[in-house]
């Protein structure tokens, strides 16, 4: 991670004359892209770090071919010689999911998301023009082998681990019925592929798209139905009712005819199911295979999201092995099977967090429980040992964004949160009333300050349990 950063450093101040004043690591999502903010006189820029260069390639190709059309997309700035490394316009910190989370259902997130639709429109169908999609990652054309693709993936990684019995002939025939239905669309054009508010930034009210580097020619439906069905932004269906009309409002006057809205509509409930379980079979692999604890926690969201829209609508293509299984697969009890226990006002269990030094003896257990886990950060390389560090502690940025950044001390924490939550959701059960967790390190200031405070917050955020944070070496941290 030093090396990345250092390269980018180097090829920015090269290409701008400009030295980053700081370069801060963005979180990634689901790809194996690093993006980071460069900080630098006269703003910001984003970093964008990369080994896959055909990847890379598409990215900007799509860029520079949308911009030429009057695309909201970001300027491209410059890459470096074996383009690993390219930099791109800063549209601001804030997705349209992150201030639909802030200011909830509002009406001016509504319009944002209407303002997304209607640019969408513009990007599938003047994209679309003289596009060369030659320059696609995969396929070229979203057809029959990509949904079947799709439905595969969801069976994989998804169907297959809750180990429910069912005919594999049976299903894989109609796997290829539904496919061959979604294929005759009477509309294709540039389709983004991965269309979610996640993507979505606005800056002065307007909204900008970013990582659209894995479309392909395909039906207009699928974006609409990945940015409405998302699981996280839980869109009532009153919302996704009038933005689907709101989008065929847009994309008509970019047509040459009229929309045959019946027909357009059930093709859209079509993609929806293929959305939803290629959804599900993403947080499948990155949450029951990767274990990272985002996707694990956002499964319940898409098997509700999947359960409503079995029950509500409908796609016009009979496939019974497939619907047989989906009705197994939206019952309460399954979608209960990843669901996390909550605590409530009447649950007695109150957990405590404490960091600690080695230096000194371990935390105590006051209430009678007899102790807890106690975990050693000592082999997380300790931020305290450089200057810059020293005086700050776990809970300063720059010693958060060095332990996420430069050390292992995510891959620690999740293998944490696998064997605390066992705990957490036992003790749940049975109403226990006490469970500390401690973490050491050499100086009680940083590694395992910074592990206290994170785990607080995963075990808040998951169970919505009761946490006290103590950090035991307080009063001797290191401060000038």
């Amino acid at each position: 991670m030093e090396a990345v950063i250092q390269a980018i450093r180097e090829e920015f101040t090269a290409m701008s004359g400009k030295v980053p004043e700081r370069i801060e690591k963005i979180p990634q999502s689901g790809g194996d892209r690093m993006y980071f903010r460069l900080y630098h006189q006269g703003g910001t820029t984003i970093a964008t770090y990369s080994e896959n260069k055909k990847e890379t390639a598409t990215f900007l190709y799509f860029t520079q071919h949308f911009k030429k059309a009057g695309l909201p997309v970001p300027d491209i700035y410059g890459k470096n010689k074996d383009q690993t490394i390219y930099f791109q316009q800063d549209f601001g910190p804030l997705s349209l999911l992150q201030m639909l989370e802030a200011e909830g259902h509002t009406e001016h997130i509504f319009q944002l998301f209407q303002k997304s639709l209607s640019q969408l429109a513009r990007l599938q169908v003047l994209g679309d023009q003289g596009l060369d999609y030659d320059q696609c990652i995969t396929a070229k054309v979203f057809g029959k082998q990509a949904i079947l693709s799709d439905l595969l993936y969801f069976k994989y990684y998804f169907l297959d681990t809750l180990q429910v019995p069912y005919d594999k002939q049976a299903l894989l025939d109609d796997f290829d019925a539904l496919s061959n239905y979604l294929t005759h669309t009477h509309y294709k054009f540039f389709m983004f592929r991965d269309f979610q508010s996640r993507n979505i930034y606005v800056l002065h009210d307007d909204v900008n798209f970013i990582d659209y580097q894995g479309g392909m020619k395909g039906a207009p439906q699928y974006d609409v139905a990945s940015l409405l069905w998302q699981a996280k932004a839980e869109l009532s269906d009153e919302w996704k009712s009038k933005l689907l009309d709101y989008y065929m409002d847009c994309l008509e006057p970019l047509l040459d005819q009229p929309i045959d809205r019946q027909t357009f509509v059930s093709q859209y409930n079509g993609y929806v199911l293929i959305r939803l379980l290629q959804v599900l079979g993403a947080y499948g692999f990155r949450g029951l295979f990767e274990r990272k604890a985002h996707f694990l926690a956002s499964i319940p969201l898409a098997m509700r999201n999947l359960r409503f829209f079995v029950m509500n609508k409908r796609v016009g293509i009979v496939t019974p092995e497939f619907d047989r299984l989906l009705q197994i697969l939206i019952a309460p009890e399954m979608i209960d099977r990843f669901e996390p226990i909550q605590a409530n006002e009447k649950t007695p269990l109150k957990i405590q967090i404490n960091s600690f030094s080695y230096r000194h003896p371990l935390p105590e257990d006051e209430s009678g429980n007899g102790g807890g886990f106690v975990f050693d950060m000592r082999g997380i390389t300790n931020p305290g040992r450089l200057e810059a560090y020293r005086c700050q502690t776990g809970k300063d940025k720059p010693v958060m964004d060095f332990l996420e950044q430069q050390t292992r001390m995510t891959e620690f924490l999740n293998s944490v949160w696998d064997i605390i939550d066992i705990q957490v959701e036992a003790y749940l059960k049975r109403d226990f009333e006490n469970l500390q967790i401690n973490f050491g390190c050499t100086g009680g200031q940083h590694r395992s300050v910074y592990a206290a405070e994170q785990t607080a917050r995963h075990l808040r955020n998951k169970y919505k349990v009761k946490v006290e944070v103590h950090h035991r070496n307080q009063t001797r941290w290191v401060k000038e």
